[in-house]
């Protein structure tokens, strides 16, 4: 097959890696619907969730999305067939229906869910499922884009908060400074930390496994074992890194004041912790090169 041919197979025509174009303008109606039901929602999304600390990693999630995608297209080309009409309306016009009502109601979290489930089912429809199959890894990266529901994230984290902070305090109080826990309270000093605030960085996990798997796709995406064990890796990195940037925050309330501790350095406290669970992750994959050299059966 030559490039910029349409070549028939049966009746599905298959594209060639170069004429992208032909794709965009076969399709530039529906495209161009589902980029008006997108953009006003992920107008939202930037508003409401990419400005916070548990979703800042959304721009970043973007643009790396956007660059796989880029880096796989001329993969993805020769394997360019339209999935099956019928299963496509099928799934597509009820996750349209729960867009609708999501975008009726404000409910984000729901509307970021429809809008998401919608393109994918949208996606299957125009590239077809073995395109579907070699993108999988960026489709299910993209939906690191919209916010969880707060619901799920309390339920899931709170456990983890109590734990952490339970730590903190009793580290703390084995040194000798005056600090003791009441219920979701930290007393240090003259000075009342909510647990809830100080262990807020934990929502921040989300960002940390995205920006993890992700790292672990491009340098590991070869070796699926080696990944999966990484993988599992993320969750007590997060809760490490959460458990030090609690440190930090009852050490700067306590000889710096509740001020500073709410202010510039909070936000410091936050880098920090994802500094340090990054780096933790990047000392794992190090750390754990005899463990991939075994999978891989020979050393690198």
């Amino acid at each position: 097959m030559s490039h910029g041919e349409f070549v028939e197979s049966g009746s599905a025509p298959m594209i060639g890696v170069a004429p992208w174009w032909r794709l965009l303008a076969q399709h530039w109606p529906v495209l161009l619907g589902a980029a008006l039901i997108a953009i006003p929602t992920m107008i939202e999304v930037a508003r409401e969730s990419w400005s916070t600390e548990q979703g800042a990693h959304g721009p970043i999630v973007l643009a790396t999305g956007i660059w796989l995608v880029g880096l796989l297209r001329k993969q993805v080309a020769p394997l360019i067939r339209p999935g099956s009409l019928a299963l496509t309306l099928a799934l597509l016009l009820p996750f349209l229906a729960l867009y609708t009502i999501a975008r009726i109601t404000t409910t984000l979290e729901l509307e970021g869910f429809a809008l998401y489930c919608s393109l994918v089912v949208l996606f299957y429809g125009i590239c077809g499922a073995r395109a579907l199959r070699l993108l999988w890894f960026p489709i299910f990266y993209f939906a690191f884009l919209f916010p969880p529901p707060d619901n799920m994230v309390a339920i899931l984290t709170q456990p983890l908060k109590l734990m952490i902070s339970q730590s903190a305090v009793g580290l703390l109080d084995w040194v000798g400074l005056p600090i003791a826990r009441r219920g979701v309270m930290i007393q240090i000093d003259q000075y009342d930390i909510l647990v809830a605030a100080a262990c807020a960085g934990l929502n921040s996990i989300i960002s940390l496994s995205a920006i993890g798997l992700f790292y672990i796709y491009v340098r590991h995406n070869a070796n699926w074992r080696y990944a999966l064990v990484l993988m599992l890796a993320i969750i007590p990195v997060a809760i490490l890194a959460n458990f030090i940037r609690v440190l930090l925050l009852i050490l700067i309330t306590y000889y710096a004041g509740d001020a500073y501790a709410q202010g510039f350095l909070h936000g410091f406290a936050g880098m920090v912790m994802f500094a340090v669970a990054l780096l933790g992750i990047f000392g794992i994959d190090k750390l754990a090169q005899p463990i991939r050299r075994r999978i891989l059966g020979h050393a690198e």
